[in-house]
């Protein structure tokens, strides 16, 4: 009798909802605007409905803001509006987005600072108001880190996001307050699903999980076999070899197999949308704007129905 009343007991309790980000730059606006739109459809916020929140680079920023004090998606979005995005993409030197060799990072840290101490001050972890899960890369060390709520309670939002979102290139390498040096999360996976898995069934101790995951959009444009056979290091950089670093779906197929039903992924084609993760031109952040919208009415029904089953 023990045994059926566990298996009951068990199909009776509320699973754990998990809400993960990809990296994408700009590009993750398309998952704000799914989401206010699910906000507007079920009538709470989105911390109301998740329990916990991932995120890798830029997805790590939107995991935090909604973790951290309540923010609903609609206050999120003004983050993303492009007065911030001047202060985030802030440089004093000059950069040539055609340029064969770059030889400095496009954007210096000190603008995402700005913003994120406007937002956290200097709050940790350890004060999120739900859990949170963040990655990053010790370029010293040769290994991924994981900072969360239970595992680093002591490191500071600021830290986290800025570590996580040092997308070699575009931003430097970044020092934590301990002296690490940290780049892009990303470059382990940019869909952090797994890891947000993982990290969950031992946090909630339980393994009754439902895990919503949101991408940034895939670059599907053909590249020529032929043509890359000639290309050396300048043209792979030039071809996007980053992006197809960060456009696998091998993760998502293997959150597929291994997490199955209780696993919902949000993604799609750029289509007309600039693959580079920092063109905030008005052009580009409104097919943006209108990839999230086509997301909500390819998506929108299903998600209801995953996340109140």
């Amino acid at each position: 009798m023990q045994i059926f009343s566990n298996i009951f007991n068990k199909k009776k309790e509320r699973p754990k909802k998990i809400l993960c980000f990809d990296g994408g730059g700009v590009r993750v606006i398309a998952g704000i605007v799914f989401l206010k739109k699910l906000e507007v459809q079920t009538g709470r916020k989105i911390v109301d409905t998740f329990d916990m929140f991932v995120g890798t680079s830029a997805g790590a920023f939107n995991a935090s803001c909604l973790a951290f004090d309540e923010m609903s998606a609609g206050e999120l979005k003004k983050y993303w509006t492009k007065d911030y995005l001047d202060t985030i993409m802030e440089t004093s030197f000059f950069w040539d987005q055609a340029s064969l060799i770059q030889a400095r990072p496009r954007y210096e840290t000190k603008g995402r600072v700005k913003v994120l101490k406007e937002i956290f001050g200097n709050r940790t972890l350890g004060d999120s108001r739900k859990p949170i899960v963040t990655l990053c890369y010790d370029i010293e060390k040769r290994k991924h880190i994981i900072h969360s709520t239970n595992l680093t309670p002591e490191i500071s939002f600021i830290d986290a996001v800025c570590a996580s979102s040092a997308a070699p290139m575009y931003f430097p390498t970044y020092q934590i307050e301990d002296g690490s040096w940290m780049i892009d999360g990303g470059v382990v996976t940019n869909n952090p699903t797994m890891i947000g898995f993982n990290h969950a069934k031992n946090f909630f101790k339980t393994d009754n999980l439902k895990i919503l995951s949101i991408g940034a959009g895939l670059n599907k444009k053909k590249i020529s076999g032929e043509t890359s056979s000639k290309w050396g290091g300048v043209g792979w950089l030039r071809n996007d070899i980053m992006g197809m670093m960060l456009d696998s779906e091998i993760h998502n197929d293997i959150a597929k197999d291994i997490i199955g039903s209780d696993y919902l992924r949000i993604n799609s084609p750029l289509g007309r949308i600039n693959k580079m993760l920092d063109d905030d031109s008005d052009e580009n952040l409104e097919k943006i704007h209108l990839m999230g919208l086509d997301w909500w009415s390819k998506f929108g029904e299903e998600v209801i129905k995953f996340i109140e089953d």
